[in-house]
């Protein structure tokens, strides 16, 4: 190979992995990535996350240009899969010239995600995943939106000992990063609650029939059972429940699949009275949330959960963002991520530094119930929207 087409080969690489903003237009278009998991078994997760975010993009273009700029969204599928999300990275980066990602749903494929960001230098708005260990590498080009997952059971927690007054608890999650992490948050704080834990155990996604476990749930007798699950799983569960008779004082679910509308589908009326924990809720008073949901409903039919209003408010963290950025780069939109303090429909929006996290936003959870076919906020008191359903009725005959 000769200089001249060494040096040509070397100038079309620089171009390609350089962001594509058309700063010769009246309004420049600035691409965005998002990595969502849109076919596979979690895809309803990242359809809602999806259909979210386009609500809030028409918003945002409906309001008109951004200093000028317009924000084009470029989606790929990472399947669930980790090698497919860091191909999806790779693209995006390399081929799209975004100069920014935002999505990550499944906590492992995320923490791929995140890894490959920083690896390119390009910021990396996490939505959902959870996993404390993706703000805990001291990365500066990873933002996480929700709360992380060692947090999730504090509201739960603080209703088991003030409410419940709950002395054993069940732990049932599936076996992955995210299952196992939130079983173990959760058991820690229940023994710092004095609440034993009789059993804790995991159980394979693919796993299709669960009927042994819930057996043996029922066998140790416990007044709690807490369960990380998603969908198909979960509903599993809750009609398994109902099928043998199983009557603890509560069930608690971790959020994933228990605050999803496909969740009351499939579970049926076995998912009367079951509580989950919760990131946000319709009913808390942010500017924005209910607007949001009444959208959500007349687009597509159903309601949005937390997943939603995560990604929803993603949208408009990155809208700031750009108001903000003093130069169309992934290294301009960095700088201006990390001096966000904005208010969204999921509420505040800030990137702090604190324990092991780094550029994480702090908020906290909630614990919510399926009453009469609709989710209710039962605790804290300040804003729940019902009074919670305790102790779990026995179910009917």
């Amino acid at each position: 190979m000769g200089p001249t087409r060494a040096l040509f080969l070397i100038i079309a690489a620089m171009l390609m992995a350089a962001p594509q903003v058309c700063v010769g237009a009246k309004n420049p278009l600035v691409k965005v990535g998002v990595v969502l998991p849109l076919s596979g078994p979690q895809s309803a997760f990242g359809e809602m996350m999806k259909n979210s975010m386009l609500i809030a993009l028409k918003e945002v273009k409906k309001a008109g240009a951004i200093n000028g700029k317009t924000i084009e969204l470029v989606f790929e599928d990472d399947a669930s899969s980790i090698e497919t999300a860091r191909s999806a990275v790779e693209k995006l980066v390399r081929q799209d010239g975004v100069v920014m990602i935002t999505g990550g749903y499944l906590s492992h494929v995320t923490l791929a995600v995140a890894a490959k960001a920083q690896e390119s230098r390009v910021p990396f708005l996490v939505q959902t995943a959870s996993l404390d260990e993706i703000t805990e590498r001291g990365w500066n080009y990873v933002f996480r939106l929700t709360p992380p997952v060692s947090e999730y059971p504090d509201t739960v927690l603080s209703f088991l000992k003030e409410v419940a007054k709950a002395n054993t608890a069940a732990i049932l999650y599936v076996d992955n990063s995210f299952g196992r992490s939130t079983a173990e948050a959760f058991a820690k704080g229940a023994k710092r609650a004095r609440i034993k834990v009789v059993m804790e155990q995991g159980y394979h996604l693919k796993t299709t029939d669960l009927r042994s476990l819930v057996a043996k749930v029922k066998g140790v007798n416990p007044d709690v059972v807490f369960m990380v699950s998603y969908v198909t799983d979960a509903a599993q569960i809750m009609r398994l429940a109902k099928e043998q008779h199983l009557v603890p004082k509560l069930f608690v679910g971790s959020g994933g699949g228990f605050t999803m509308p496909e969740f009351a589908a499939q579970a049926g009326d076995a998912a009367e009275n079951v509580c989950s924990v919760a990131p946000w809720t319709s009913h808390i008073p942010f500017a924005g949330a209910k607007p949001f949901c009444q959208a959500y409903k007349k687009r597509y039919g159903t309601h949005a959960d937390y997943h939603g209003a995560q990604a929803y408010a993603a949208t408009y963290v990155v809208a700031d963002a750009l108001e903000r950025a003093k130069e169309l780069s992934p290294e301009g939109f960095r700088e201006a991520l990390v001096k966000t303090d904005t208010m969204t429909a999921f509420g505040p929006v800030r990137f702090q530094n604190y324990g092991k996290k780094k550029q994480q936003n702090k908020l906290p959870t909630y614990l919510i119930q399926w009453q009469n076919g609709a989710i209710e906020t039962v605790w804290p008191r300040r804003v729940s929207s019902r009074s919670p359903v305790y102790p779990f009725p026995v179910w009917p005959n």
